[in-house]
């Protein structure tokens, strides 16, 4: 299958610059060249157009969630992509930017299917409005596309054939009070670094892919750099200690390769070329993301 990469260079959704240029970042630590090895055919759809936050005014005060008009905007048209990109038979390999922009390719890929999802990540991205400590809607795009909160008054946010039973979270260590119990409250499986630690990545997202394939017509991935210890991705804007290996990771994503019949669409996000260290997480993203669709050693 043919794989269409969509560069999303978003940052009003985080509270940190630079991760706008993660998708030049990721391309520029050669992947295009990483899946010409794998015989994989691409396409570069370039990056979306994206609004400066300068020129723009956070409005948090009615909605409590910075710049949600433009991510809105954004995701809309995120979504278009994502769905026309699926339509033509490809594969969507959208490249962040912040986490926010999963609202937009979640939505996209189940526009026409009911799918699942498993969401590699330190934080759970449950937060709504009325909960986040920040504003910062990269914290929400898991609570927008499953119509928590505010956002169910929300069509354009929301991905109604995902179901709350086929979303694993994977990797846990940094979850707002009031996510915690929202998980607990929802049918989402959620597994924390402690699971991993206990029963090892294998078994953890092996069980996960389970979760997020049961019955349903594909799955989207969702590859956040922060869910890797910082010792091995420095550069992301929300680093938090005690995160996967870079052998653990890849580990994952090879198992996502292997349950490639269901993957739909794929996203690697949250890349921060300012404080990372010779593109060092860049390089890693492109890796992963290669590691996911099909490259072994052997």
């Amino acid at each position: 299958m043919t794989i269409r990469t969509i560069g999303v260079p978003m940052d009003l959704g985080a509270d940190r610059r630079g991760v706008d240029m993660g998708p030049s970042a990721i391309r520029y630590a050669g992947l295009s060249a990483t899946l010409d090895e794998i015989d994989r055919s691409t396409i570069d759809r370039g990056d979306l157009t994206v609004p400066h936050a300068e020129e723009r005014d956070p409005e948090r005060a009615a909605t409590n969630a910075k710049y949600l008009p433009e991510v809105e905007g954004i995701c809309t048209r995120l979504a278009d992509e994502v769905d026309d990109t699926l339509a033509d038979g490809a594969l969507p390999l959208v490249l962040g930017g912040d986490h926010s922009i999963a609202i937009g390719t979640l939505a996209g890929a189940a526009r026409e299917a009911e799918i699942g999802a498993v969401w590699f990540d330190a934080h759970s991205d449950i937060n709504t409005p009325a909960t986040t400590p920040s504003g910062n809607v990269h914290g929400m795009p898991l609570a927008a596309a499953l119509g928590f909160g505010d956002f169910s008054d929300m069509p354009w946010a929301t991905s109604p054939t995902l179901s709350e039973e086929n979303v694993a979270l994977v990797g846990l260590r940094s979850v707002d009070e009031p996510e915690r119990e929202r998980i607990r409250d929802s049918d989402v499986t959620a597994y924390t670094m402690s699971d991993i630690d206990e029963r090892g990545v294998v078994d953890v997202t092996e069980e996960a892919l389970t979760v997020a394939t049961d019955g349903v017509d594909g799955i989207h991935v969702s590859l956040d750099m922060d869910w890797l210890d910082p010792s091995h991705a420095p550069g992301v804007g929300t680093p938090v200690r005690g995160g996967v290996t870079y052998r653990e990771a890849h580990s994952a994503m090879e198992l996502v390769a292997d349950h490639d019949d269901a993957l739909r669409s794929l996203e690697v996000v949250e890349v921060n070329p300012i404080l990372d260290s010779h593109n060092e997480t860049a390089e890693l993203a492109t890796e992963l993301a290669a590691s996911a669709l099909g490259k072994r050693v052997l």
